[in-house]
């Protein structure tokens, strides 16, 4: 089957991010497409059977929050062995659905994203939980919430279990506004970012961060502080024009806030068309 080409895949994932109901498990997808030349249209379908055939094995309607927790967790964690650890932050694939739902290891945050589609296909009452350093899962209402950990195997949170997670990554109390459920475009933000943040952190992977930028930018919100970075990039990839024009647009949307930001910015979009000569 063909592969899209990158402005089909870049203009389907725009589309999916402003519809109505964006499909979380489809922008994951996407975004696992960027990375991997390998994944077309057949595997990103094979993907989503794969996440079909796991809800057929739940059971039907296995009782309220709680029932729902522990079935996908018992089935997820215990009899397929999803969840992770700490030398699964090392691995891009841990960032990417389609090699999450083959090696059955990820980041928290793509763990999640499988608990979430293969429950939500059942239908359970799941969404996603953005706690500070740590995405986890949560179903039921506020009334009757309960809360897995998928990269800890699906294991069933107390309310101390989740304080302290939050308090380990921010020095914080937990607050209630950390338990609302996230929304998926937050979601997908997140995963780039953790994306951004892995090739950052690998200097010959500037490929890597500028598509997950991009693809950033493609959002319906995300901070304009992208576009510098993006700018940045094409520099540092020999892009020289293309980054000082990014440069001097970004340089226009800071000027009615920050003239003396917007100079340095001017001057260093100069200082890149300089290197041309």
């Amino acid at each position: 089957m063909r592969r899209p080409t990158e402005s089909e895949r870049r203009r389907r994932f725009a589309e999916e991010a402003r519809s109505e109901r964006p499909d979380l498990a489809l922008l994951c997808l996407l975004v696992g497409a960027e990375a991997d030349a390998s994944l077309d249209e057949a595997g990103m379908d094979a993907a989503e059977i794969e996440l079909d055939r796991l809800a057929g094995l739940l059971p039907f309607r296995p009782g309220g929050a709680r029932g729902w927790a522990s079935a996908v967790s018992e089935l997820l964690g215990e009899r397929c062995g999803f969840g992770g650890t700490p030398g699964d932050y090392q691995r891009l694939e841990s960032s990417l659905l389609h090699e999450v739902l083959r090696r059955r290891r990820g980041l928290p945050i793509l763990l999640s994203v499988v608990w979430i589609e293969v429950a939500r296909r059942a239908g359970a009452p799941v969404y996603g939980v953005a706690l500070p350093g740590h995405f986890v899962v949560g179903f039921g209402g506020r009334d009757e919430q309960v809360l897995v950990d998928p990269f800890d195997g699906g294991r069933l949170l107390t309310g101390a279990d989740a304080e302290l997670l939050v308090a380990g990554a921010t020095g914080e109390p937990l607050d209630p506004s950390m338990l609302v459920p996230a929304d998926p475009l937050e979601i997908v933000l997140r995963i780039l970012n953790n994306i951004r943040a892995w090739a950052a952190a690998r200097p010959e992977r500037t490929d890597v961060q500028l598509w997950a930028v991009e693809l950033s930018l493609l959002l319906p919100s995300h901070a304009a502080r992208l576009r510098f970075e993006r700018a940045q990039l094409l520099v540092q990839r020999g892009d020289f024009l293309g980054g000082a024009a990014e440069m001097e647009a970004y340089a226009d949307v800071v000027a009615a806030v920050d003239p003396t930001s917007a100079e340095a910015i001017r001057q260093r979009a100069g200082a890149a068309r300089a290197r041309l000569n």
